[in-house]
């Protein structure tokens, strides 16, 4: 767990923060994962404020907790929160997608806090497996963490993982889902069915567990509980809006890769910071 403690209404404050500031350097870059940046938004604020054993003093200690994000392509809202837990000055975001930048349009280890570059989807869990099953062998006390695309469990070598890590009893080891029922080209039981996804990771000998990916004081609970049962790996299927906190974008999927004309920034921008003005009550200086 990390050292900061935070409140449910102070994390959901800074929920909405992030979205302001992703949406902000997608504009500024010019190009972003809109939709998914912001369905993922909270899962990762809670991961990184309020649940994982990693920050920029540990990052060279092998206790160290790992978390890879295997749905790669939504990095704005990875490096926001990675800026602000002070991984890097976050004025360094500026170059976003830039001509031989290192933030890149997907997770890349040459920003520091990255674990693994990801971004070819299907990958992430099978690498987390990987790390779990080492962390396994050598009786080491990190977890291991890794975030998913409903889309891409269409890609074979997810369920390869998956038997691994049932078949080693991963308990070490927690996926999770960030389920909001859209890709790039339509609903995901459209394109390519993952249904029923928690009686097929429950068949590899996995603890599957739900939960509400935009509700803080639950994704608090269910993410201080783990392993959700001794001797499993675990599946969090956390139920997301693609687009989450801008409501022309929400449930849409035209914003899976979109960066907003000027008038629709000012729009998003000002639904965002009057959602801010309602959780604090004020005007908020930042």
């Amino acid at each position: 767990m990390t050292e900061k403690k935070f409140t449910d209404r102070e994390l959901e404050i800074l929920s909405v923060r992030y979205r302001l500031k992703l949406l902000h350097y997608i504009k500024a870059a010019g190009a972003g994962h809109t939709g998914g940046s912001l369905s993922c938004t909270d899962i990762l604020n809670v991961l990184y404020n309020d649940v994982l054993n990693v920050s920029p003093e540990n990052l060279s200690d092998n206790h160290r907790d790992r978390y890879i994000q295997s749905k790669g392509h939504s990095v704005e809202a990875l490096y926001v929160i990675l800026a602000d837990r002070g991984f890097f000055p976050e004025k360094e975001l500026e170059q976003l997608c830039k001509y031989r930048s290192k933030f890149t349009g997907h997770p890349s280890r040459k920003v520091n806090g990255i674990e693994f570059n990801t971004g070819a989807l299907g990958h992430g869990l099978s690498i987390s497996a990987g790390i779990a099953l080492a962390g396994k062998k050598d009786q080491a006390p990190f977890r291991v963490f890794t975030l998913l695309g409903d889309g891409e469990l269409a890609e074979g070598s997810n369920w390869e993982a998956a038997m691994v890590a049932g078949h080693y009893h991963l308990d070490n080891l927690t996926a999770i889902v960030d389920l909001n029922d859209l890709q790039i080209t339509g609903p995901v039981r459209e394109v390519c069915n993952p249904y029923p996804i928690d009686d097929k990771f429950s068949a590899f000998g996995w603890r599957v567990t739900e939960t509400d990916g935009h509700s803080i004081p639950r994704l608090r609970e269910t993410l201080h509980h783990l392993p959700a049962e001794l001797g499993k790996p675990t599946l969090v299927i956390a139920h997301t809006i693609k687009g989450k906190g801008i409501s022309f974008m929400e449930h849409d999927k035209r914003w899976h890769h979109g960066v907003p004309s000027d008038e629709e920034y000012t729009r998003a921008t000002e639904e965002l910071e009057s959602e801010l003005r309602r959780l604090t009550g004020f005007d908020d200086p930042s």
